[in-house]
């Protein structure tokens, strides 16, 4: 099954500053702020939402297509890309554009000034499918991920046109995204992916109520935390899956982009929805565990022996053969 996955790419500049942002601040003076810190220290992280759901997949193995738009700064972070497993054929390179990035600085309260530079994300709209398609011989399934909006409303709209299933997964940009448009993204998607927060702002923006969008998408994926996920199905059963118990809780940046990566990958390897959802958690749960969404090792070995733990023998015997 070869699956496409549309979405940001992007890094994040993370600073900290050791004092308190308020004790800089004069109040009677907010209208003429200038101010510079003086930081300790400087994380660079890979992120975007495309690139991280075809990062955890090409740790499974599953060999992703990244669709999406960088700079030409882009080409150590293809390279990693590269090295773990995605293809990043698909990727347009802006000829005047860096690549999207967040600057933030935290101070000692853990306050944040940030900032976010779309850059040649905006160029992603420009991304035609069937060239995409042309190249790796088809597409089973594209996941329209976060992105710029006219990127995701071409995608889907292509997809519809030419017939191929896609899921869709609003993600960050369902805060500035209008009723009309989502209604636009979601009717008739094999999936629909959220959190638990998003779900109901689905509805609330839509209009629509829970069983009307189950009867306008083929499965509806909601993550919901520390409880696990939960997917329905019109006229179905609906399916529970908790989550592995983590190791230790660092940061969780990054995680439901791991579940995807998972339930995705599982369902490339045609195991069953509650396998898939399995496999998304246990990724998820490595992710909880690590600082940055692309810096968790997948030891195979090692993932199992914690499948197996959360998930039991007859499971893991489903999910061992397929893991890379």
């Amino acid at each position: 099954m070869r699956i496409a996955v549309t979405g940001s790419i992007a890094t994040d500049h993370l600073m900290t500053f050791p004092g308190r942002f308020a004790d800089q601040l004069v109040g009677d003076q907010l209208h003429t702020v200038s101010l510079s810190f003086l930081v300790d220290n400087l994380d660079v992280r890979r992120g975007g939402v495309g690139a991280n759901i075809c990062f955890g997949m090409g740790q499974l193995g599953t060999r992703p297509v990244l669709v999406g738009a960088a700079g030409a700064d882009f080409d150590e972070y293809r390279a990693w890309l590269d090295r773990h497993g995605v293809d990043t054929g698909s990727v347009r390179i802006s000829e005047v554009l860096h690549t999207a990035r967040f600057v933030c600085t935290t101070d000692a309260d853990h306050n944040q000034i940030g900032s976010f530079y779309t850059g040649a994300m905006s160029e992603a709209r420009q991304i035609e499918l069937k060239k995409v398609a042309d190249r790796v011989g088809g597409l089973d399934l594209v996941l329209i991920g976060a992105d710029d909006p006219e990127a995701m409303l071409r995608h889907t709209e292509e997809c519809r046109t030419r017939s191929i299933p896609f899921a869709a997964d609003f993600s960050q940009q369902i805060a500035r995204m209008s009723g009309d448009d989502i209604r636009t993204l979601l009717d008739g998607a094999t999936y629909l992916f959220s959190n638990e927060y998003e779900k109901g702002l689905i509805e609330s923006k839509t209009g629509w109520s829970d069983e009307e969008i189950l009867g306008k998408v083929g499965h509806r994926v909601t993550t919901l935390g520390s409880r696990g996920v939960r997917i329905e199905q019109a006229g179905e059963d609906m399916i529970e899956v908790g989550c592995a118990e983590e190791e230790a809780k660092v940061d969780p940046t990054g995680v439901g982009d791991a579940f995807r990566a998972g339930f995705l990958s599982g369902l490339s390897w045609g195991v069953n929805l509650e396998r898939a959802a399995q496999i998304g958690c246990m990724l998820a749960t490595l992710v909880i565990e690590t600082v940055g969404t692309q810096e968790y090792t997948l030891r195979r070995a090692h993932f199992m022996d914690r499948f197996t733990k959360a998930y039991g023998h007859e499971a893991a015997a489903e999910v061992q053969v397929h893991v890379g």
